[in-house]
């Protein structure tokens, strides 16, 4: 039991040469017929899982591409250096992220009648609305909506604002969009003369940005369940939402408590 659990919970199935990359209940059959030569039915493997303390779960996916020792220095090197510096000029942390929603994407469930699926109704049409956000661990939200696809010019706007009025400098932490280190961008950034910083994550290391639970957020709970009617109001709503959101001081300070988050903290 503790090898097939070992087994189980410590190799890919790829790695046994299996086709797929996520366990299944005849995949486990077949790794307990190969290693201690005992049949078993599908329902017996499963009840044989749960034994051992094993569900199925969805799995989250990771890149590739991804380094884990850049992750690695990011968060025990570069982020504590960065708050250290943070805190000698007195500057805000935020983290920033784009991201385009739509307006055809559901979640959530609502009471109807057993065996009579609802039917909400909704324009056949489907509408997008791009957007760009920044928190801060402090429970701080700033966001901006824009058309078309994000350029260098629509990113310092975005920069403006959020260094308007602010009586402190800014760090704002982003992944590496070519737009986040263009030219353009870079000298509007000199610019400021100390007043805004980029600083620039792991490459594909989104779990590392809060930013993201802006956007799972936005979408999961919000227009998720909403019925749109066309692009304008899709728009309206989004704008809504996210102003809402500003006021959830303690829902965005919560983002910052997810696990892959802890090195902010720390």
């Amino acid at each position: 039991m503790q090898k097939l659990y070992k087994i189980i919970t410590g190799k890919n199935p790829l790695q046994l040469n299996f086709e797929f990359a996520l366990w299944t209940r005849g995949m486990v059959r077949q790794v307990i017929r190969d290693e201690f030569g005992v049949k078993l039915s599908d329902v017996s493997v499963g009840r044989l899982l749960r034994k051992l303390g094993l569900s199925p779960q969805k799995p989250l996916h990771r890149a590739y591409q991804r380094d884990e020792e850049k992750v690695a220095t990011w968060q025990e090197v570069a982020y504590p250096e960065i708050k250290k510096l943070a805190k000698k000029e007195k500057a805000t942390i935020y983290f920033g992220d784009e991201a385009s929603v739509r307006s055809d994407y559901h979640s959530g469930t609502t009471w109807a009648p057993v065996g009579k699926t609802p039917v909400v109704e909704t324009t056949g049409a489907r509408f997008s609305v791009n957007m760009i956000s920044a928190v801060s661990a402090k429970g701080q939200l700033r966001f901006m909506t824009f058309n078309g696809t994000m350029n260098a010019d629509k990113f310092i706007e975005f920069l403006k604002r959020l260094t308007y009025k602010s009586p402190n400098p800014i760090f704002l932490i982003l992944d590496g969009h070519p737009v986040h280190k263009s030219k353009k961008v870079k000298e509007f950034v000199a610019s400021t003369h100390g007043k805004l910083r980029i600083f620039i994550l792991p490459p594909y290391s989104p779990h590392l940005n809060p930013d993201e639970w802006v956007w799972n957020w936005l979408k999961k709970h919000n227009l998720g369940k909403l019925s749109v009617r066309g692009p304008d109001q899709f728009r309206e709503s989004v704008n809504r939402c996210m102003r809402r959101l500003q006021k959830l001081v303690d829902v965005i300070k919560g983002f910052f408590r997810d696990p892959n988050l802890h090195y902010i903290n720390a």
